[in-house]
């Protein structure tokens, strides 16, 4: 049977360490909450209180809940107050000789059977517990802020943790309500070792002026799906904090350079700008420890672009008017965006390319409109002047007067190119050329016509029905009014809009697609299980799935070709595919439309 831990200690009351003891103060658990100081020990003891009231305030947690977690927190100073405790966790910053002395310390102080935990996320668990003469009773407890909050625990073991140690710690987690992934010691476990590559890799593309702050967050809210965009995130966990993180697994992961932090991470630690604890980092909040963000400098002017065509709209200075739309292609791109495009007021003219307009796109967008009507998202009406607006056609030579054509055809460049000299041929002068490419230069497409300077990228992150961000891929010949018209068209659509520049991946898969194939890679090492890895990413990070069931859903092979892309262009050998990939692509198991990818979905 697995042990009773019936009073426990934390060290180190920082914001985590508030956390673990809310925890288990909740459930019922005594804690004996130890810090440095009678100053950090208030500071911790405020850090619970507010936490606490929080919740009564949200009708989380009654007052009488709360009187009684409080009475079961003692607060003291200095180690020597933990000497009857079953379990101590350390969550003391993130330097390995601070936390090798407090384990030594432990060992001295503690009862010989106390288990000693520590909740770091980066350094070896196996290099703190060497500082012990019980290196076998030592485990890593790896809590995720906000610690009452989010569920999952990292279970830590080294080569040398005991298994009785490690059931004992996993009976715990179930009983905290938490759900535990048991893994062995690598820098960074799972989730921080998918995490900070993503985080560092947004701070260099900031750092580069590549696009704003801003927009690189809103692009991985609304495009990625993800709860708080790269920068805010780094605000949150603290700079210092996660420069520590990326130091660690640099030195003790290979060396990746992806893992190297960027320099702008460490001078801003060195400025003393970390985040939402010192009041300001990447963004600058209303004081410090407030998650208000305020405006400053870079704070971009609160302009929004008015619509230039659909079935209302205002001119603007800078942007072409349009009012008809040319969608090209068969795809289900296609089909979302002859959808979208009809329900926001514009008349569109759908071409297929064969020598008959196709009636599977036809149905397949009359039975999307029909589908809205019944979740009661549109009325009859609005679907049947949806449909009144579009024209099918099966030859490019129709699109002669349209004032604005999006191509949809498969990703293959020559295929493109063969597409944009013909349109470039039919179409009216000034009338602007989009590609919905995910992985392909946008330039090389442009330059297949005698006006680059019409031509961009409009990416809509699949699936296009419901992402309400467009990423508008601006190449160097791209004009200025382009931008602004296509600006404008997307403000039209209700959809939010980025900009950036012509590079593969462009923001959103740029900054997802690395962290997918670092998730197969970590599979193809034997590391952690598929179900595992996602159970880390989606209760660790709170994304709304992991990234395995992001790849059987976007396609294997369409993962494939972008992470080939992002590597061509790079030629980061941490960009490389993963073998794994490559082989199930090879084998035709490509995710849910196969039927079997990283999962069977043949049942399903």
């Amino acid at each position: 049977m697995a042990r009773e831990f019936t009073r426990v200690g934390v060290v180190g009351l920082g914001t985590m360490g508030a956390g673990i003891v809310e925890v288990f103060a909740r459930n019922g658990v005594d804690v004996v909450a130890v810090e440095i100081s009678e100053a950090a020990l208030a500071r911790g003891r405020a850090t619970l209180t507010r936490s606490t009231d929080r919740a009564v305030a949200k009708g989380k947690l009654a007052e009488d809940d709360r009187d009684a977690l409080h009475s079961r927190v003692d607060f003291q100073v200095g180690l020597d107050a933990l000497h009857a405790v079953d379990l101590v966790i350390e969550a003391v910053p993130e330097r390995l000789d601070l936390k090798r002395r407090i384990f030594a310390e432990l060992d001295r102080v503690c009862r010989p059977d106390t288990i000693l935990a520590t909740n770091t996320s980066s350094l070896s668990v196996t290099d703190i517990s060497v500082a012990t003469q019980r290196p076998q009773q030592v485990v890593g407890l790896h809590f995720f802020n906000p610690a009452p909050v989010m569920k999952l625990v990292e279970v830590v073991r080294t080569v040398v943790t005991a298994a009785d140690v490690v059931d004992d710690v996993e009976a715990l987690c179930a009983r905290l309500g938490k759900v535990d992934v048991t893994i062995d010691d690598r820098a960074g476990f799972i989730a921080n070792a998918l995490l900070f590559g993503y985080l560092n890799h947004a701070v260099s593309m900031f750092e580069t002026r590549y696009a704003t702050r801003e927009d690189i967050d809103v692009a991985m809210k609304l495009g990625g799906g993800l709860p708080m965009g790269p920068l805010a995130l780094l605000d949150l966990i603290g700079l210092d904090t996660s420069y520590e993180i990326l130091n660690t697994m640099y030195r003790h992961g290979g060396r990746d350079r992806r893992h190297a932090p960027t320099p702008l991470i460490r001078q801003m630690v060195t400025a003393g700008l970390l985040g939402r604890k010192s009041g300001r980092g990447f963004y600058t909040y209303e004081k410090p420890g407030s998650p208000k963000v305020v405006p400053d400098e870079q704070t971009p002017a609160a302009t929004q672009p008015e619509s230039t065509g659909g079935s209302a709209g205002s001119e603007l200075a800078g942007p072409v008017a349009v009012t008809t739309v040319g969608l090209v292609g068969v795809g289900a791109i296609a089909t979302g965006l002859v959808e979208v495009f009809a329900r926001a007021g514009y008349e569109v003219l759908s071409v297929d390319g064969d020598t008959e307009p196709s009636a599977g796109i036809s149905e397949t967008v009359r039975a999307s409109l029909d589908e809205g009507v019944a979740r009661g998202d549109l009325s009859a009406a609005d679907r049947d002047a949806a449909l009144a607006r579009i024209t099918w056609s099966a030859s490019l030579e129709q699109l002669a007067d349209v004032d604005l054509v999006v191509e949809a055809v498969a990703e293959e460049l020559g295929g493109k190119q063969a597409l944009f000299a013909r349109l470039d041929e039919i179409c009216k002068p000034g009338v602007l050329l989009a590609t919905t490419t995910s992985s392909l230069p946008v330039i090389e497409v442009a330059m297949a016509t005698r006006r680059p300077a019409d031509v961009l990228g409009l990416h809509f992150p699949d699936p296009t029905a419901r992402r309400p961000l467009v990423e508008v891929v601006r190449t160097v010949h791209t004009s200025a009014e382009a931008t602004a018209t296509a600006q404008a068209v997307c403000a039209a659509l209700g959809r939010t809009t980025v900009v950036c520049g012509d590079r593969a991946g462009f923001m959103v898969n740029a900054l997802l697609f690395p962290y997918l194939n670092d998730a197969v890679r970590m599979l193809e090492a034997g590391y952690a299980s598929v179900d595992d890895i996602d159970h880390a990413m989606k209760l660790g990070c709170g994304y709304p799935v992991g990234p395995f069931a992001v790849l059987d859903a976007v396609g294997l092979d369409v993962s494939l070709g972008i992470q080939r892309s992002l590597y061509r262009e790079q030629r980061e050998p941490g960009l490389a595919p993963a073998p794994l990939l490559e082989h199930l692509v090879t084998a035709g198991h490509l995710g849910r439309r196969a039927g079997r990818g990283f999962r069977d979905h043949t049942g399903r």
